[in-house]
């Protein structure tokens, strides 16, 4: 036991010694071969000597792009969005900056619980959408600075789903009104998703919450004007079906 703790000690002050030593090019290389390999706590030692040592050279501006997705495919997700944050600080016009916009994205974009919540069946628009906005924000920034950009379609795809995912909350919030008695705070809520959101899928159903209310509240001629509307757009159902059926994220549930 105490040999194999000699040759423990004596193994790591020799990894210690090497990335001291070890020159600019040869952190790199060594950082990215692991990479590759999946060894990502390696790759994030060699990186982070790299950055420390020769935080000015090419190979260090390469490792701190490189060391997001380390974190991140390690599980130190708030590590990778301090590193992305500290790339676009620092990189403002690196011509990979969309990455760093990218991944910053990803990463708030799957710290939702959204496949559990969908195996169970839980409606996940219940939940305050405390990262949603980040991410949106993030993946806005690639698609409108970075058109041309390879992860330009993806970021559009997610960002599109978090709308839609922002609008079933707003309806939610409606609701939530509606049994409280509050229909003016209703009406307006549902009315925020149509002007903020809209196209979503939510958006029939905030038409139901808003024609609800309008008739609680005895808004006769209102009523019949959003009553009018939604039998336009809506000519195949009617509101309340439209307000209790399935959701737009259950498509998902078909597969």
């Amino acid at each position: 036991m105490f040999f194999t703790s000699l040759v423990l000690l004596a193994g790591c002050h020799t990894q210690a010694k090497k990335l001291k030593t070890a020159s600019a090019e040869t952190l790199y290389t060594n950082g990215r071969k692991a990479l590759v390999n999946n060894d990502f706590e390696y790759a994030i030692k060699q990186y982070e000597a790299l950055t420390s040592r020769f935080p000015f050279t090419s190979q260090a501006r390469q490792a701190r792009l490189d060391l997001i997705y380390a974190y991140y495919r390690k599980g130190e997700k708030e590590t990778a969005i301090d590193a992305a944050d500290q790339f676009l600080r620092e990189n403002p016009t690196h011509p990979r900056v969309d990455y760093a916009w990218y991944m910053k994205g990803l990463i708030y974009f799957e710290r939702t619980p959204f496949s559990v919540e969908r195996f169970f069946g839980v409606d996940m628009a219940k939940r305050p959408p405390t990262d949603l906005l980040k991410s949106i924000t993030a993946f806005s920034t690639v698609v409108t600075q970075y058109p041309n950009s390879e992860y330009a379609h993806d970021a559009l795809k997610r960002m599109t789903y978090l709308r839609n995912r922002l609008a079933e909350y707003e309806v939610n919030v409606a609701r939530y009104y509606v049994r409280r008695g509050a229909y003016i705070a209703a009406a307006r809520r549902a009315e925020g998703v149509i002007e903020q959101y809209d196209g979503a899928p939510a958006e029939q159903q905030a038409l139901a919450i808003i024609l609800d209310c309008y008739r609680r509240l005895g808004y006769t001629e209102l009523a019949a004007n959003i009553e009018r509307v939604y039998q336009f757009n809506y000519p195949a159902t009617n509101e309340v079906v439209s307000a209790k059926g399935k959701h737009w994220w259950q498509v998902w549930k078909r597969t």
